[in-house]
């Protein structure tokens, strides 16, 4: 049962990526940041598990003048498995231009946004673990919704990428990577 999950994930967000330019922007362009890290730059180890396992912050603008709602997915592209989902966070209204440092585990947060559940079994953010020594890379997106998703919190990538997936507007992605340290 797990094989199909991940398989059905899998093909969502490679369906995701590959329809998303065929998606008809508006606006300057979404765009996604951090203060925290860069775009191909390594994570600091206070958000991964060997740190304080705390969510970074994640700045995003230019979004499409129709955005309803934001959603934010992160995962490991390189989990021996194939994805890992790090992090799910949707319902974000419009008006939010950021997630802060350290954002609660609860399901339900900020002007009720909804956190789903990751790959970890937990809801809320789950910092990069890759095995010791091994590097991993962590895609973090943005996603510009044309409507609220209104689905229940702790909603799974599954769920989540098939009800999102129609109401893409577009999409922002940057890449970190991480090791954790041998002893």
């Amino acid at each position: 049962m797990r094989l199909s999950k991940f398989i059905t994930t899998t093909l969502a967000i490679i369906g995701i990526l590959l329809s998303s330019a065929c998606i008809s922007y508006s606006g300057t362009g979404l765009v996604i940041s951090s203060p925290d890290f860069t775009n191909g730059s390594v994570m600091p180890a206070k958000f991964t598990c060997k740190g304080n396992n705390v969510s970074p912050e994640i700045d995003w603008s230019g979004a499409p003048v129709n955005t309803k709602s934001y959603a934010l997915v992160m995962v490991d592209s390189d989990a021996p498995g194939g994805t890992f989902t790090h992090w799910i966070v949707y319902d974000m209204p419009k008006s939010m231009i950021l997630l802060p440092t350290h954002m609660s585990d609860l399901a339900t947060i900020i002007g009720g946004t909804k956190q789903g559940t990751n790959d970890f079994g937990k809801i809320g953010y789950s910092g990069p673990c890759p095995p010791a020594g091994e590097t991993h890379s962590y895609v973090i997106t943005i996603y510009a919704l044309d409507a609220n998703l209104d689905l229940d919190p702790a909603v799974d990538v599954t769920r989540l990428i098939e009800v999102m997936e129609p109401r893409i507007l577009e999409l922002a992605s940057m890449t970190v990577t991480y090791s954790t340290p041998t002893q």
